[in-house]
C-alpha cells in the first residue's frame, strides 16, 4: 500500500486519471479529423500539456474541456496540413492504424474510420470534418458540437448536414468485414498469380488504384482508373509479388496486408468494396506511414497495470507532470 498522497499529488492523480480515461476518445477524434496517427499523437500530447497547465478547479467537465481542446487543435493542424500536402508528390492517403486490439479506435462506434472514408473526408473543410466526426463517430449532440466549434446549434446542424451531402456521392454500401476479407484475399491471390482475368472479375468498371509514395520510384504518381488498367497495374511487374512476403493485418477496422521485402515491411495494401466488387485499391509505400502503422501496433499492445498514483508521483518527479509518454503508457490497475 502506498501512503496517502498530499493534496497536490492527489490533484495530479485525478488529472492523470481523467486524461487516461479520455485519451482513446481524444486520439480517435484527432485521427479522424487529420487522417494521420502521427499528427493525432502530437495533438493529444499538446492537449495533455494544456490540461496540465490549466486551472482544473475551474473545469466543470474534464471530458468537455479535453474534447474541445483536442478538436480545436486538430482543426488548426488540419488547416496547416492542407498547405503542406499541396507539395506532396502523387496521391496522398491517410496513415493506416492497427485496430486488431481496439477495433473502433477510441470511438463509441466504428464510423468514419475506414481508410477509404478518411480519404473522402479530406474533401471537407476542417470544421466540416470535425463536426461530422463528432456527430457520426462519437454521437455528440448538436449543442455540444456548437460549443466545441464556437457555433450556434442551428449552424452546427447545418454543417453536419452539409458534410453528409458532400460525402453522399462518394458513399457506397460497404460489404461486411468477412466479405471484405474474402475479396482482399482473392485480389492478392490473383495478383500473385498474374491472373488479370480474375482481377478484372473482382473489380468494378470504375475501379481506381491510388499509390501513396510521395515521389518514391515505382509508385504511380497519378490515380489509375478503370478495371483493365487497375488489373494490369497490379500484375505489371512479375518480380514484385515474387519478391515479397504477404502478412495479413487489420487496419482501420478492415482487412489489409503488409508486404515484406528482404524481411522489412515495405508496402501496405487494402481495398474498398461493395456488393458490386472492389472499387478502390489503396497502396501505401511511404516509409513514414509504414513506420506509423507499426508504431500504432506497438502502442496498442497490452502493458502491465500500474497504479495511477504511482504514475502521478513519477510525473511529479519528471517536472510537474509534463511527461506525456508516461501517461500514454499507463494502464490503470484493476480492483
Amino acid at each position: 500500500m502506498y501512503p496517502e498522497a498530499p493534496p497536490a499529488d492527489r490533484n495530479l492523480t485525478e488529472a492523470v486519471t481523467a486524461f487516461v480515461e479520455l485519451r482513446p476518445r481524444l486520439f480517435g477524434i484527432a485521427y479522424r479529423v487529420l487522417g494521420s496517427a502521427t499528427e493525432a499523437e502530437d495533438v493529444v500530447q499538446e492537449a495533455w500539456l494544456r490540461w496540465q497547465r490549466t486551472d482544473r478547479s475551474a473545469v466543470v467537465s474534464p471530458a468537455a474541456f479535453l474534447s474541445t481542446t483536442t478538436t480545436r487543435l486538430a482543426i488548426n493542424v488540419a488547416q496547416s496540413a492542407r498547405v503542406r500536402r499541396e507539395t506532396y508528390i502523387g496521391p496522398w492517403l491517410p496513415e493506416p492504424i492497427d485496430t486488431s486490439i481496439d477495433p473502433v479506435a477510441g470511438a463509441e462506434r466504428a464510423e468514419a474510420l475506414e481508410l477509404a472514408l478518411l480519404l473522402v473526408l479530406q474533401k471537407l473543410t476542417p470544421v466540416e470534418r470535425a463536426a461530422y466526426v463528432l456527430r457520426e463517430a462519437f454521437e455528440y449532440g448538436y449543442s455540444e458540437i456548437a460549443e466545441i466549434l464556437r457555433l450556434t446549434p442551428v449552424n452546427a446542424r447545418k454543417i453536419v448536414s452539409r458534410a453528409r451531402k458532400h460525402l453522399k456521392d462518394d458513399e457506397r454500401d460497404s460489404v461486411d468485414v468477412q466479405e471484405h476479407r474474402r475479396l482482399l484475399d482473392a485480389f492478392v491471390a490473383a495478383a500473385q498469380e498474374g491472373d488479370v482475368a480474375s482481377l478484372e472479375a473482382l473489380l468494378t468498371p470504375d475501379a481506381v488504384s491510388l499509390s501513396d509514395g510521395n515521389g518514391l520510384r515505382g509508385a504511380a504518381r497519378v490515380p489509375v482508373v478503370g478495371r483493365a488498367r487497375v488489373a494490369n497495374l497490379s500484375t505489371a511487374s512479375s518480380r514484385f509479388w515474387a519478391t515479397v512476403e504477404v502478412a495479413p493485418v487489420q487496419a482501420n477496422g478492415r482487412a489489409g496486408v503488409l508486404l515484406y521485402r528482404d524481411g522489412r515491411p515495405a508496402t501496405f495494401m487494402t481495398v474498398a468494396a461493395t456488393r458490386r466488387g472492389i472499387h478502390r485499391v489503396l497502396w501505401v509505400f511511404t516509409s513514414d506511414k509504414i513506420a506509423a502503422f507499426l508504431g500504432s501496433r506497438a502502442h496498442g499492445a497490452p502493458l502491465p497495470s500500474r497504479p495511477v498514483d504511482a504514475v502521478a508521483r513519477e510525473l511529479t518527479r519528471e517536472g510537474n507532470g509534463s511527461s506525456y509518454a508516461a501517461c500514454r503508457g499507463l494502464r490503470t490497475a484493476q480492483t
